[in-house]
């Protein structure tokens, strides 16, 4: 049974959390310090520990928010679709996700154009096995809305790969896959990796307004990059509307 002090500590992280994004989109990620936020809050400083060991897990339990945001609006724009069309959802959850990104550009960088924590990379526990952190999990349930269509899409119809990659390539692949749980190939997750570096480098340039100098609208380039990946993974690319 939930107990009255559980409820009232989950409201204040989830008041710390808002205050947190609150300070983010306002004033930028140097303004999200632990004495500001617990400002925001009407607490001290050193009161916030007793919530958050530090700054360090204060943003990665909002990376791990935005991440949980960021797939729900993909799955919910994936499941439009029908679920023996996993081209056309695929396709939904990647205009979800630009979308997402476009409407929350501070919260985007936040997550995907900053460095990662240190000890991320080695986040894997073994397969089948959950990351032990908040923001991995939520970062690998994210992942796993594109994967997991492209998986479909290899078992509806083999989409053409070029080869094996290389064997230091093929090693770090062949862990991420079964960490994932992915009935995937290496070879085949190979060319999806391509297809999803191209994705989140156009979003990530976008974000930080990279390409400004050349293009007023990014639409149309990620609806390029679509189309190139319907061709590279095997489905009938559906322009939007």
């Amino acid at each position: 049974m939930t107990t009255r002090r559980d409820r009232m500590r989950r409201a204040t992280l989830a008041e710390i959390r808002a205050a947190a994004r609150r300070l983010l989109t306002a004033k930028g990620p140097a303004a999200v310090t632990v004495n500001a936020v617990a400002r925001e809050v009407g607490m001290s400083g050193p009161a916030l520990y007793h919530y958050f060991a530090g700054h360090d897990d204060l943003v990665a339990a909002v990376a791990a928010d935005f991440f949980r945001e960021l797939t729900a609006a993909m799955e919910a724009a994936r499941d439009t679709c029908p679920a023996d069309a996993p081209g056309d959802r695929l396709l939904a959850a990647c205009r979800a996700m630009r979308a997402w990104a476009v409407a929350h550009p501070a919260e985007f960088r936040w997550v995907f154009a900053s460095p990662v924590p240190a000890g991320a990379s080695a986040r894997r526990t073994g397969p089948g096995h959950p990351p032990a952190s908040e923001r991995d999990r939520a970062g690998r349930d994210f992942e796993l809305v594109f994967l997991r269509q492209v998986e479909a899409l290899w078992a509806r119809a083999p989409f053409p790969v070029p080869g094996e990659p290389p064997p230091s390539v093929r090693e770090g692949l062949a862990a991420y896959r079964d960490d994932l749980g992915l009935e995937l190939p290496v070879a085949a997750l190979h060319v999806a990796m391509g297809c999803w570096i191209r994705l989140y480098g156009l979003l990530c340039m976008e974000a930080l307004n990279q390409l400004d100098f050349a293009y007023s609208d990014i639409a149309p380039l990620y609806e390029e990059t679509l189309r190139d990946i319907s061709r590279g993974i095997g489905f009938e690319y559906r322009p939007p509307g």
